[in-house]
């Protein structure tokens, strides 16, 4: 199945000083986001009270959400525990009314106690079992963790490209994973959307998806320059790009609209996960086809670097 002509010449190289240009301006415009203006944070990371609650008879989270919305609290977090009887809630002491300014075991005794009698007014076979409060240092820890995870991926798809292919392929794809990571936490940052461990979660698979398309374009690279006789750079990067352009589209296409299905369909717990895996796919795509491609171009890729050598040459012999 294709959607454009496979042998489609269009000159995407042509915009590269556009393409780079606004990419460049992303970057900086989410840094400055990120900067000034922060995260919204979730319980994941900030911390809060957690309180686990037992019916006699099965339970909907949902009504669940629904009976601590109604009583004024925001932002409950609600998942079933082991079976329909059993719940965990977890709550910032922010988002319960007149929990602000107490200490820890204050506002969980607080919070915990508002949450039994928002749930028991609806049902009142509603029992706590247990009650805890987590601490913003662990949200610290997890902050970090998840930064060194990130670079930890990028940094191994450096090495594995670099081996692969040539180090200034890896460059690019660094640069390219840099740029959607940025940009799609920059758009968190300006929307305000809640960013917990399902976020972060989805921020490592967006740089995997986006490395793949990235791969693809990289492998019709290599080959098109063995292939080529008298092509430049310029015309084998644009033929390369549009060569896998359907198969780009497509899967860009599916998995958009698997996540959108995940979105609409999966319920809250899932949404940070679907939108943020939307807006990468989107990012990840674009700078697949606008800016891997340029920046390859900019370092000077040539035929000789992909040429297959002798085999007394050790480096060939390392590669795949």
């Amino acid at each position: 199945m294709e959607i454009f002509n496979h042998n489609a010449n269009f000159n995407f190289l042509g915009l590269r000083k556009y393409s780079i240009g606004l990419a460049i301006l992303l970057m900086l415009g989410s840094i400055g986001l990120i900067v000034t203006k922060g995260f919204n944070y979730g319980q994941d990371f900030v911390g809060g009270v957690a309180v686990n609650v037992a019916y006699q008879n099965a339970v909907d989270t949902n009504d669940v959400r629904q009976a601590l919305t109604s009583a004024g609290m925001e932002n409950p977090l609600v998942q079933a525990v082991g079976g329909t009887r059993e719940v965990t809630v977890r709550l910032q002491p922010k988002d319960d009314h007149g929990s602000s300014g107490l200490t820890g075991d204050e506002a969980a005794a607080k919070v915990s106690a508002d949450i039994m009698a928002a749930l028991q007014k609806v049902r009142p076979d509603a029992v706590m079992k247990s009650k805890s409060f987590v601490g913003p240092q662990v949200g610290e820890e997890l902050r970090s963790d998840g930064i060194y995870a990130v670079i930890f991926v990028i940094v191994g798809i450096m090495g594995y490209l670099w081996i692969r292919f040539e180090k200034r392929f890896a460059i690019a794809a660094l640069a390219t994973e840099v740029h959607d990571v940025l940009v799609t936490l920059g758009i968190f940052a300006l929307t305000q959307r809640e960013f917990d461990l399902t976020v972060l979660a989805s921020v490592l698979a967006v740089v995997g998806y986006s490395i793949n398309d990235k791969v693809v374009v990289f492998d019709r690279v290599r080959e098109l320059f063995r292939s080529s006789r008298n092509a430049t750079p310029e015309e084998v990067l644009n033929r390369s790009i549009n060569s896998t352009l359907s198969r780009t589209i497509i899967t860009s296409l599916f998995t958009g609209i698997t996540m959108a299905a995940l979105f609409f369909f999966g319920g809250t717990a899932v949404h940070g996960f679907a939108i943020t895996m939307l807006i990468g796919i989107l990012v990840g795509t674009l700078s697949s086809i606008f800016v891997a491609s340029p920046i390859l171009l900019w370092l000077g890729v040539s035929k000789q670097d992909l040429m297959p050598r002798s085999k007394e040459d050790p480096a060939l012999e390392r590669r795949p």
